[in-house]
């Protein structure tokens, strides 16, 4: 290398020092190097470099830059379908003026009333305004016992002020105590005990902190939960966020999604050697497919449990919405409690409900209570204890007194209220049935009726060549479906495979608890679809 050929020159480190030098009046490029020097000096620069570039790298590795700092039960939730952000980035082209065959984009694939348009209930609305601007306690537009309602709530908070904590983790007492009454009268006079109650940010996160409890061992010893397929398309996310393992026992769609107690044992002699099964998870009526138990199958999902040792986990969200001829929504508890004691004294349960129901639909509230049953005394204290960071919100804790607590004959505000529950309900069942009807009467398509919740789970016979044109895609066929029809009529459903259906079984989940008008408006873009869907494959 030449002295003069500025190659090693260049190099920050030795150009700094050889300034350095010049400064002190030396000729360093002549007299400091020579050619085998200078050599020497840029190699000896670029091992320091490459020195300090590992080092650096290897101090970026102690922080979570890379997949394997990440906790492997995050990276083992699977992954979404992307069905929600196809559709937010649908509409966002349409708010900007991209040009759609559709103004707007209709989201039927989750039970969120309000964002379908329901209005909410006015005598919820009223207390909750109140209780948020305590200066429209002074406007008399609003009925006397809303205002008193609302005064009496602010009564329980610190400070008289929904920007307060609750007095405890779990709840606050009044209300926890009026929940209590609430099952009591629900069940017919079976006692239900305040202390036994714990109140949270909605059933997921109570079924999460379920998961959690009873999440331990590994291997053969590993904790396994039964649970339905299909079953709620959320559940299997909580599922793979924690250590315990799914045991899926199938539904019969023949029987209208029924429980079927041969298939609980299959599920149960199927799992043993490979985990370790705690717990059974029952939804009742059934989502997505609005199966609603009679008491004999209850007592035989009971007996089940009992025998096998395991916790039961009833989700009974939907029990104000059972609509199918000659159907009536049962709870477990009180099932249990009118069975031999060997029953009703030993059985662990755990039943849940939510704001989120049909009748509240206050989903963006976030609330949920769980009534613990048979439950020992030192788990109970840590089951209270998983919740005893966060307090839970106030709003959704008022929302879920007056689901529980609504006006009764003789209130001001009872009228309006019964109209309103009443109205909800009748459009709920009229809707159920007539898409159940519209949907069988598409070829290729077949619907079991729905006896309560809000969604219809319709079986799809799709053609080996969308099968083929779904697997070149990446995805799962009904996804593939549910893509094309989101593209192209702006509606979204729910594919089977997010509710656990992993064969060729292909199913859609779709929610009824829609306006009218809008059903109608899902229901026609769906067999215009359909039928272009058939003609092509032929």
């Amino acid at each position: 290398m030449s002295a003069t050929s500025g190659d090693w020159r260049d190099t920050p480190w030795v150009g700094d020092y050889v300034w350095k030098n010049q400064q002190r009046g030396f000729d360093t490029w002549g007299v400091l190097f020579t050619d085998e020097q200078a050599e020497l000096v840029l190699l000896s620069v670029k091992a320091a470099a490459a020195a300090a570039e590992q080092q650096q790298s290897s101090s970026r590795a102690t922080e979570m830059t890379s997949l394997q700092q990440v906790n492997p039960r995050v990276l083992a939730i699977r992954e979404s379908t992307g069905l929600q952000t196809l559709a937010a980035h649908i509409t966002q082209q349409i708010t900007q003026g991209g040009k759609r065959p559709f103004q707007k984009v209709t989201d039927v694939s989750s039970h969120d009333p309000q964002e379908a348009g329901m209005a909410p209930i006015s005598f919820v609305r009223q207390v909750l305004a109140m209780c948020q601007y305590p200066e429209l306690l002074k406007d008399e537009h609003f009925p006397l016992d809303a205002r008193q309602r609302a005064q009496k709530l602010l009564g329980w908070c610190s400070g008289g002020s929904v920007g307060s904590y609750t007095p405890t983790s779990n709840g606050t007492p009044q209300i926890l105590e009026t929940i209590a009454d609430f099952i009591t009268r629900r069940d017919g006079g079976v006692r239900s005990h305040p202390e036994n109650i714990i109140f949270s940010t909605g059933s997921q996160k109570i079924f999460q902190l379920l998961l959690h409890l009873m999440s331990c061992g590994s291997g053969g010893s590993q904790t396994g939960m039964l649970i339905p397929t299909p079953c709620p398309h959320t559940l299997l996310s909580l599922m793979d966020e924690s250590e315990v393992k799914t045991v899926p026992y199938q539904l019969m769609e023949e029987r209208g999604w029924a429980v079927d107690l041969d298939k609980l044992h299959q599920a149960l002699k199927a799992a043993r050697g490979h985990c370790e099964p705690r717990a059974i998870y029952i939804c009742n009526p059934g989502n997505p497919t609005g199966h609603v138990q009679d008491r004999e199958t209850i007592e035989q999902v009971i007996r089940f449990a009992a025998t096998e040792g395991l916790v039961l986990l009833a989700h009974e969200v939907h029990q104000d919405s059972v609509y199918g001829q000659d159907k009536q929504f049962v709870s477990y508890k009180k099932v249990l409690f009118e069975m031999e004691k060997k029953y009703s004294e030993a059985v662990e349960l755990i039943s849940i409900h939510s704001i989120s129901t049909a009748c509240a639909g206050e989903c963006g509230l976030r609330g949920a209570y769980m009534e613990v049953v048979n439950v020992d005394p030192p788990i109970m204290t840590y089951v209270k204890r998983l919740q005893i960071t966060t307090c839970p919100p106030v709003l959704s804790h008022f929302a879920m007194h007056l689901m529980v607590n609504p006006p009764t004959p003789g209130d001001l505000s009872y009228g309006k209220y019964a109209q309103e529950i009443l109205q909800r309900q009748k459009t709920l069942s009229q809707n159920a049935r007539r898409a159940c009807d519209f949907l069988n009467a598409l070829p290729g398509m077949s619907c079991q009726p729905a006896m309560g919740g809000v969604f219809l789970y319709p079986r799809l016979q799709l053609s080996s060549h969308m099968i083929e044109e779904a697997k070149t895609s990446g995805v799962e066929a009904d996804v593939f479906y549910c893509q094309r029809f989101l593209e192209e009529e702006g509606v979204c459903l729910g594919p089977g495979c997010e509710n656990g259906h992993d064969d060729q079984n292909y199913h859609v989940r779709l929610c009824v608890l829609v306006p009218p008008v809008s059903l109608d408006q899902v229901l026609a873009r769906l067999r215009s679809f359909h039928l272009r869907l058939l003609e092509g494959s032929h």
